[in-house]
Parts: C-alpha cells; sequence; structure tokens
C-alpha cells in the first residue's frame, strides 16, 4: 500500500454494509475513511468536495446502479465493487476495478482486495513545461533548457549563456538573469552564474565545472557560494 493514508469512500444504500466497511476500513493500517454516501448522487456531490483515492461501490442502488455511476466518472478513484450479484463481475473488471467483493465477505478477502491499491504515477513530466530561455537565433527564436546551461557570463549589456554546445548571446543585465533563472543557479562572481547541478570541483578560489571550464569566485559572493552548498 501507499505510505500515506488511503482515504476510503463507501457507497452503499444497506446500512450493514456501511457498518461492516466502516470496521474494517478502522481496523486495517494505512486506510481512512473519508465518507459514507448512500446512492450515487450523494457520492458524485462528495467527490466533487474532497479527495477519495479508493471507493467501495455497491452495484444494486436505487436510481442509479454502481455500474452507470461508475461510467460517468471521468477519473474515477481507484474502485472495489462490493455486491451480492456474481452476475456482474465480468462487466465490472472491463470497468478496471480493483476487485469484485461479493457479499458477505471476510475481512481476510478485504484486506486481500486493498492490497491491490496501487497509488496513480505521477504523470511524466512534458517537455514543454521545462522551464527554458527564448533566445533569438538566425532569425528565429530558440528554446534552451535551464537545465542545459554551464554557466552565464556577463558582458556589459549583454550575457553570454554557454551550453555544452554552443553559446548564446542575450540582452540582458546579469541581475536580470540571476532573477530569471534562481536556483539551482547561484553566483560565483559579479560576472558569472553557474549551474549547480554542473560543479565538479568547489576551491577557494574558482569553481571547476564538469566540462572543464574553471569559473572565479569574486570574494563577495564566497560566502553564498559555501552556504548554498551546505544546507
Amino acid at each position: 500500500m501507499s505510505s500515506s493514508p488511503i482515504r476510503c469512500l463507501i457507497v452503499d444504500d444497506e446500512p450493514l454494509a456501511h457498518q461492516v466497511l466502516t470496521q474494517f476500513i478502522a481496523q486495517t493500517p494505512g486506510l481512512t475513511l473519508s465518507g459514507k454516501c448512500r446512492n450515487a448522487m450523494e457520492a458524485h456531490d462528495h467527490l466533487l468536495q474532497y479527495p477519495v483515492d479508493l471507493m467501495f461501490l455497491d452495484i444494486e442502488m436505487p436510481l442509479i446502479t454502481g455500474l452507470n455511476f461508475l461510467k460517468t466518472l471521468k477519473h474515477p478513484p481507484k474502485t472495489i465493487l462490493t455486491t451480492a450479484y456474481r452476475e456482474y463481475a465480468y462487466e465490472g473488471f472491463e470497468l478496471d476495478v480493483l476487485d469484485y467483493l461479493l457479499k458477505p465477505f471476510s475481512y481476510e478477502r478485504f484486506v486481500k482486495a486493498t492490497a491491490r491499491y496501487q497509488p496513480a504515477a505521477a504523470p511524466a513530466p512534458d517537455p514543454a513545461d521545462e522551464k527554458h530561455l527564448l533566445l533569438k537565433d538566425q532569425g528565429g527564436l530558440l528554446k534552451v533548457r535551464h537545465r542545459d546551461i554551464l554557466y552565464v557570463e556577463g558582458c556589459k549589456d549583454y550575457v553570454k549563456i554557454v551550453t555544452p554546445t554552443k553559446t548564446y548571446l542575450h540582452h540582458e543585465t546579469m541581475k536580470e538573469m540571476a532573477d530569471i533563472l534562481g536556483e539551482p543557479f547561484v553566483r560565483a562572481h559579479r560576472s558569472f552564474i553557474v549551474a549547480a547541478a554542473h560543479i565538479k570541483l568547489l576551491q577557494p578560489e574558482q569553481v571547476l565545472l564538469n566540462d572543464g571550464s574553471v569559473i572565479p569566485i569574486g570574494n563577495s559572493y564566497k560566502s553564498d557560494l559555501l552556504a548554498y552548498f551546505k544546507k
């Protein structure tokens, strides 16, 4: 199971089912009760207001069946069906439910079903969302990702942005660049901003980068640079 408590919602029109599931959830480490609903409408309202990780859903309920309710949810929580009817099992698994608990079920069977829960994987980062600079290059705009920058060197009203493959000239002040880049970039000198991830060796008077570049350390930046690496 996940390390943080799994928030559970009971959706069932039978008071006995509420009682049994509430007791089972309470005695199972890692589970916590988010709410109890008697029908699909109550469950819909609850899901709009509160986060739910795992839903125990009865099938035979008044007005809207559990299966039809599940089909209406665009992003349903992980679901375990609880029912007295075997004939819905195939349709339930077509909806990608975790398990199918046939009433009356034991605590051991309940634990086996909840053990199937795995938290949803975090979505892979979209490359388009990566932090980047837009730089003029060959008559157009080029996207340069922050993580590709080795260091920035100040040159009067311009800065040189150095990557492993190319150096770009950009009209910006060093202060503005420091504000734009933020962490994990650190000011080593009034004329240099370095990417912490690319630092190989920190020496008393200079910084050695992984590509062999040597960046001087200004006296007024020594304490901040050391503090950055100690935290």
